[in-house]
């Protein structure tokens, strides 16, 4: 157990390690203090790694690193997690997870900060962090949450061990589901529900675009009108007003063709059933990243 970490615990029945910490600075060093705002000491490939500053463990074969920032997202990716990659018989692969609750609001209000160097903090800190799972011997580094894909070039910056995109996963899938056109002469198009549509849709919108989908977004009236209440209906305990409302932004974006719909947001789980017929034509891109990362544990455990 590194020093400064606190144990946490979570009844699953399959061998785990499972680390929730709060990093002091030190964690880290051997004989100098690690700044979380300076990116360049907190990258793998930098001058304080290659000359050994950070102790790292020997290569844990198979074993997967859970970097997040909410609790629930990430307890979500580790229930999915096991129970797939458990149906085969097969054991459920080994996994460190690191969260921390308090980034999130710190990451939050940096982007609404008027000074550059609150949000380089905050990814600072994320990249030590990331640093610890992949110091501690992780074939892989999932992060279950939309938020911190929006950073997920500058968190994983010099990572040594594959950072996986929930963008690239569910691209990926999609690419290979062969799917045609709901209008002719046109392309793919792709829904994308979100709550913000300038940040959490950035996660797939590059993405999705560079490979020739069209991607559609709700627009600002379906976001105040439907979409934002019916979240609101939900954290109330209306049901059904949160339904209703969550069928209607999805509809509005079906009838514009879109092929899928993205819910790109852990704020839309929970609303609908899961045999409703629209949730069925959705895609939870959560689902899409558990199913890469066991790929990638499988893979790696196969080396010699």
């Amino acid at each position: 157990m590194f020093a400064g970490l606190q144990p946490f615990h979570l009844l699953v029945p399959y061998p785990c390690h499972l680390i929730v910490e709060r990093l002091s600075p030190n964690v880290l060093k051997t004989n100098s203090v690690v700044d979380p705002s300076e990116p360049k000491i907190l990258d793998a490939s930098s001058s304080a790694s290659r000359t050994g500053q950070y102790s790292a463990t020997t290569h844990l074969s198979g074993t997967i690193g859970v970097m997040g920032i909410s609790a629930s997202s990430s307890l979500r990716f580790l229930q999915k997690l096991v129970h797939w990659s458990t149906r085969d018989g097969e054991e459920a692969p080994p996994f460190l997870v690191c969260n921390d609750p308090l980034l999130k609001k710190e990451l939050m209000s940096s982007q609404n900060s008027q000074r550059p160097s609150d949000c380089n903090t905050a990814l600072g800190k994320l990249r030590l962090r990331r640093l610890l799972l992949e110091k501690s011997g992780v074939c892989c580094i999932a992060m279950p949450c939309n938020t911190l894909h929006a950073y997920h070039d500058e968190i994983s910056q010099g990572c040594s061990v594959p950072s996986l995109h929930i963008g690239d996963c569910v691209v990926k899938e999609l690419k290979s589901a062969n799917l045609k056109p709901v209008e002719y002469g046109s392309n793919v198009c792709v829904g994308i529900l979100c709550t913000d549509n300038t940040l959490n849709a950035k996660c797939y919108l590059n993405k999705l675009e560079s490979q020739g989908f069209e991607v559609l977004l709700p627009d600002k009236a379906s976001l105040e009108h439907t979409v934002l209440p019916a979240i609101g209906a939900f954290r109330r305990g209306d049901m059904e007003g949160a339904r209703n409302l969550l069928r209607i932004s999805l509809q509005v974006m079906f009838v514009r063709a879109v092929n899928t719909i993205i819910l790109a947001s852990d704020d839309f789980v929970g609303i609908l059933p899961d045999d409703d017929p629209l949730l069925k034509k959705c895609i939870d891109p959560m689902d899409a990243l558990v199913r890469e990362t066991i790929m990638c544990a499988r893979t790696d455990r196969l080396r010699p």
